[in-house]
């Protein structure tokens, strides 16, 4: 089964979740209109569904963080959610 790689990230803002699509210049993009608190994994199930794609089976979101300058660990910490996906029908949408 082929995915794609659904990802939710803050800066301390608002809160996007996207699926990458290499080759697409406007990725299918979700956003929360709040810096506070995380979005539930039915939230953002919701929000993938409104995108016209679902979590692979098995697959759960793992986390890690950025920061807009890595030499400098004073710089805000971006923080970035990822997760395997596939379109609602089942394929990579």
């Amino acid at each position: 089964m082929k995915t794609l790689t659904a990802q939710l990230a803050s800066d301390g803002g608002p809160w996007r979740l996207y699926v990458v699509l290499y080759g697409v210049p406007d990725w299918p993009t979700f956003r929360w209109e709040r810096s506070g608190p995380v979005p539930t994994v039915a939230e953002r199930r919701a929000a993938l569904a409104s995108l016209g794609f679902e979590v692979a089976p098995g697959a759960a979101w793992s986390w890690t963080e950025d920061s807009r300058d890595p030499d400098d660990d004073s710089t805000a910490v971006l923080l970035i959610a990822a997760v395997p996906v596939r379109g609602r029908n089942g394929d990579a949408a």
